[in-house]
């Protein structure tokens, strides 16, 4: 999915993401035989819908109004409207957040599996389509359902338990989600890159002014850092399930904001070209638009730090000062994963985490002595005291933990915990592919780039890479954006577009040569 948003994220979210979103939590809590419908329906490369949210309560599901009751003949009505929905005219069934008990609390909202097929005439219509800034392509609507009857086993799960599911479906979705924004990011630094490289300024090429060479490099060091810590994670779904509830929410709150904040940064450098919307660089303002949606689709950033807010005491007492080992597995690339085991997600780790703790012993391992060695041990040494800073600060926090109301210095514990997870996720894929074919794994210095790019403090900017750094990481973006290969960790080949554009142009019946359109014909990757 990578490779399909480096081309079109709205390709991907609309023709790929929002079917994988309703299946899973068909996956995780649906009958065998509704299992059997969604992969008929998938396999037929037919489209299935989910409707969780509702706009007058956004991430606030417990709020819902939706209504699926039981009727007295034991099927269940449907009233009530969902707004936004991706695909909702395409789709042939949708997996509907609802109402089904009066009474409050979680367990009064269930999912159901509506198939379009089984809706009697008359009984819903279809709301008028959403147009948006960014993802225009993808197709936003509605529904609406007025005492709509369908038969009680369209019920995902126990009835009062479509919380629960949807919860446990988040951190799948979280994760990988926001993991294939990092695509997005590939493509607009290629494509800043080829732009200022076409330019000269003050005597020489644009991207040898110091201040252009060294945000492409740090862009580049953000790009292999968000690509670390969403792939740990993303393991980490099928090797750690039942810390997943934490991942999910570090992977979203952190990665989407480096995503956006890059992006920014890269439309600076392209000053008002990133406005062009025709020529072979129009394809960024688009990204730029599109990428917004990684900060505050599926679930904001916010909720997701409210979400690890209340289990940081927990973490402190139980997972901070001692942990067991992770899998080695977690970490090798080239390690088979094992089915994701639906079964045994939790809706919260209860306190056990191991990651964090892991992030000492991996830099105890095997010290080295080189600059990026150095710079390593450097960063380590002081999110290694954070996280020991952090345990003795959240230990004195209430056992429930703190609420939506806490101070922002209590939100920060958060933001400071997620930095130590995203360190100790890049430490580990180091280590653990120190065999790996492909030697910019083995090497220390896309570590020490990545971890020097971790912000010090809350609110902080990421610090600007050592000089030798920098000049490591520039060269080895233009050396990949020659060669056509991707800037992700480890290194593939892409579509070459210099060998597309070089072939002969056809030949019209008139016999004169036909000019090729390089904005029609060219897609990034």
């Amino acid at each position: 999915m990578r490779s399909v948003y480096r081309r079109d994220p709205c390709l991907g979210l609309g023709y790929g993401v929002s079917s994988f979103i309703a299946a899973v939590n068909v996956w995780a809590a649906g009958s065998e035989e509704q299992c059997r419908q969604v992969a008929g329906l998938l396999l037929k490369n037919r489209k299935v819908a989910v409707a969780h949210h509702e706009l007058a309560h956004g991430n606030d599901m417990v709020g819902t109004e939706f209504e699926a009751m039981p009727g007295p003949d034991g099927r269940l009505l449907l009233n009530g409207r969902k707004e936004v929905v991706t695909n909702i005219r395409r789709a042939d069934a949708v997996v509907m957040f609802a109402r089904t008990d009066c009474g409050p609390g979680s367990r009064s909202h269930s999912q159901i599996l509506v198939d379009k097929a089984r809706i009697p005439d008359g009984r819903m219509r279809y709301l008028p389509r959403y147009s948006t800034v960014g993802m225009r392509g993808v197709q936003l609507g509605g529904m609406e359902f007025q005492d709509c009857p369908l038969p009680a086993d369209t019920m995902v799960g126990p009835q009062g338990h479509g919380l629960e599911t949807a919860l446990k479906s988040f951190q799948v979705t979280r994760t990988t989600l926001v993991a294939m924004f990092t695509g997005i990011l590939d493509t607009a630094l290629r494509t800043t890159l080829r732009h200022l490289a076409s330019r000269r300024l003050y005597g020489r090429p644009v991207t040898e002014l110091p201040e252009v060479h060294s945000v492409l490099a740090a862009t580049h060091a953000d790009l292999l850092l968000c690509d670390a810590f969403s792939t740990v994670a993303a393991r980490a779904i099928h090797l750690a399930p039942a810390e997943t509830a934490i991942y999910s929410s570090a992977v979203k709150f952190f990665v989407s904001k480096v995503l956006m904040d890059a992006m920014h940064r890269l439309s600076t450098l392209l000053g008002a070209h990133f406005y062009v919307r025709e020529g072979d660089h129009a394809i960024f303002q688009k990204l730029l638009r599109d990428n917004q949606l990684a900060g505050f689709g599926h679930a904001a950033r916010a909720a997701c730090q409210m979400q690890l807010l209340p289990q940081l005491p927990l973490l402190a007492r139980r997972s901070w000062r001692g942990a067991e080992a992770l899998p080695e597995e977690l970490f090798r690339l080239d390690a088979e994963l094992p089915p994701v085991p639906f079964e045994r997600l939790a809706v919260s780790a209860g306190g056990r985490e191991r990651l964090s703790f892991s992030l000492a012993g991996g830099l105890s391992a095997e010290p080295g002595i080189g600059r990026s060695h150095l710079e390593i041990q450097r960063v380590g040494d002081h999110l290694t005291a954070e996280l020991r800073a952090l345990a003795d600060e959240c230990e004195r926090l209430p056992a429930t933990g703190p609420t939506v109301a806490a101070s922002s210095a209590t939100y920060d514990l958060t933001h400071r915990y997620v930095n130590v997870l995203v360190a100790a996720a890049c430490v580990g894929l180091w280590r653990g592919n120190q065999n790996h074919h492909d030697p910019f794994l083995k090497d220390p210095a896309w570590l020490a780039a990545v971890l020097a790019r971790i912000p010090v403090r809350p609110g902080s900017p990421p610090a600007r890479l050592p000089g030798y750094l920098e000049q490591l990481l520039f060269d080895e973006l233009t050396e990949r954006h020659e060669s056509a290969i991707g800037l992700r960790l480890v290194r593939r080949r892409l579509a070459d577009r210099n060998q597309r554009e070089n072939r002969p142009c056809p030949t019209p019946p008139s016999g004169r040569p036909q000019r090729v359109s390089p904005r029609r014909n060219w897609r990034p990757g």
